[in-house]
């Protein structure tokens, strides 16, 4: 297996089980919206980075595919994942 193919891995994995992650808290945060209402100021939020997370989880995987495929179109994602790892640090980052 080639180390950039084992990193693409690493980094699908992470990616997909924070997006599992939030989507569970997301569906338990809509289920217990009624008894808790203070998990509306939460939740626009949580959506927020499960779009981010989710978004990055589906380039994550086009890199990783186009990795072992050897295809073509692998250059332009494996970019694209570069920009959204960027966009998602500093979505994070402490200010």
């Amino acid at each position: 297996m080639r180390p950039s193919v084992a990193l693409l891995g690493f980094v699908l994995g992470s990616a997909a089980a924070i997006s599992f992650a939030l989507a569970g808290v997301a569906v338990v945060f809509t289920v217990l919206r009624s008894e808790y209402p203070r998990l509306d100021s939460e939740l626009p939020a949580l959506l927020g980075s499960l779009a981010i997370f989710g978004m990055l989880t589906g380039v994550a995987g086009a890199a990783f595919y186009g990795q072992i495929r050897r295809a073509a179109w692998r250059w332009p994602a494996h970019g694209a994942l570069l920009i959204g790892l960027a966009f998602a640090a500093w979505s994070y980052w402490p200010r």
